[in-house]
């Protein structure tokens, strides 16, 4: 007979079963915070809650690497073992854990009282070596946030806590915006050059004039907050500590294209982001800023470096596995749920309110004819000073360097890795 007592997660499901499908990934959340783990009677009774195939709810289970199909121990620690942590001793440190509680890497000690693990880009770099420690009332603290910069427009708010609505003000672009006319909007942002800052530099006001035109209905914005890539840590930054300069770049974006829903993917290596993104929306609806017209609805993300892709990361939020899917079509018409999508990310999103509320004539004049706009860029390794420096674009990579001290303790530079795990090294 089995030990597991339902009696707990039932009702806790319950505000997922009319989502269906799509509320898989947040019922399976939900249940691991209750057991610590997944198990075969919790996953069927989330399948049958959700009326999900018990052997698609498996499937779901087995792709993320944060949802655990079998028990760990009641602390898990995970130590970033990629690059800037590698450089920062971080597979010592995993080293000296297993030798000093016994086990191997991804073992449970066998009291169950602690599981160690080597992990993927924590988003931490900044803060080398990095560990994560979830479960016993143990949970990582917040992170700190350094930042730097010639100058501060996307990050004025951030390297003192969180910014509440109080501070942050009224959202003055959106109400801008709402007294343009929709394609006014959109015909500014194209004006101001600004093109997605997740790697693909695909014009932003070209990608909303598509899903505005495209025909069917809903229409949603998604915001992409899956930063995976090795050696990323802005958006950790930017929601963090201005969480609303987010959500009204996403409330502005919607009323340009006609959408009626917002979703912002999270992933899932920032828990802690979580209840302060809730904490912003609550705060933005209590102000009228979301309603009944458009709201945003938070997905946390489960673990897969894949779901930063973004039609990965519709699948994820349509509670399946998070694989690409063939293109074309594209987002802007068949997006999420097969509609029309606008999907950006966190630092595209935040450039937003600033072009709308200064202009677009006024945000060509940073950085430089075809690069417009401001930029954030994530140093970290051996370097003297690492964090997040936001510069306008047209700086040489040894003046960005130079800003952040040069390298530590006076050694020779050797390469600099840029662009992530999929990116170049530039050598001196």
């Amino acid at each position: 007979m089995s030990d597991i007592d339902l009696a707990p997660l039932k009702p806790l499901l319950e505000p997922y079963m009319s989502l269906g499908r799509s509320g898989l990934l947040p019922a399976l959340h939900t249940a691991q915070k209750v057991y610590g783990w997944l198990p075969q009677e919790a996953a069927a009774e989330i399948a049958k809650s959700l009326r999900v195939p018990l052997a698609d709810v498996h499937g779901v289970i087995e792709f993320y690497s944060l949802f655990y199909n079998e028990p760990t121990g009641k602390r898990v620690i995970r130590v970033c073992t990629d690059q800037a942590c590698a450089l920062k001793g971080a597979d010592g440190l995993l080293n000296r854990l297993r030798k000093q509680h016994g086990v191997k890497a991804g073992q449970t000690t066998p009291d169950g009282t602690l599981t160690i693990e080597a992990s993927p880009c924590l988003g931490l770099c900044e803060q080398a070596p990095a560990v994560w420690t979830v479960g016993d009332g143990s949970e990582s603290n917040r992170p700190r946030s350094a930042v730097y910069g010639l100058i501060r427009l996307l990050t004025a708010n951030c390297g003192n806590g969180t910014t509440s609505l109080a501070k942050y003000g009224e959202y003055a672009a959106l109400q801008k915006a709402l007294g343009m006319k929709r394609e006014d909007v959109i015909n500014e942002i194209k004006a101001s050059g600004l093109v997605g800052r997740g790697g693909a530099a695909f014009p932003a006001g070209v990608k909303w004039e598509g899903a505005a035109k495209a025909e069917g209905q809903p229409k949603y914005v998604v915001c992409n907050a899956d930063e995976s890539e090795p050696g990323t840590f802005k958006d950790r930054i930017l929601l963090l500590d201005d969480p609303h300069r987010t959500i009204e770049g996403m409330r502005i974006a919607a009323y340009a294209v006609g959408a009626t829903k917002g979703y912002i993917y999270l992933r899932g290596e920032y828990p802690y982001i979580l209840p302060v993104l809730e904490n912003a929306l609550s705060e933005a609806r209590s102000a009228g800023y979301l309603n009944e017209d458009f709201d945003i609805e938070i997905r946390l993300g489960a673990g897969a470096y894949i779901c930063g892709e973004e039609t990965a990361l519709f699948e994820s939020i349509e509670g399946k596995r998070g694989f690409p899917r063939v293109k074309p079509p594209f987002p802007t018409t068949h997006g999420l749920f097969g509609k029309p999508t606008v999907i950006n990310n966190v630092e595209t999103l935040c450039n937003v309110p600033l072009i709308i509320k200064e202009g677009a004539a006024t945000y060509r004049q940073i950085g430089t004819e075809k690069s417009t706009g401001p930029k954030l860029f994530c140093v970290s390794g051996d370097v003297a000073r690492p964090g997040l420096y936001e510069v306008a674009f047209g700086m040489s990579l040894r003046d960005l360097l130079g800003m952040a001290g040069g390298v530590a303790s006076g050694k020779h530079l050797k390469a600099v890795l840029f662009g992530g795990a999929a990116g170049a090294f530039a050598t001196p």
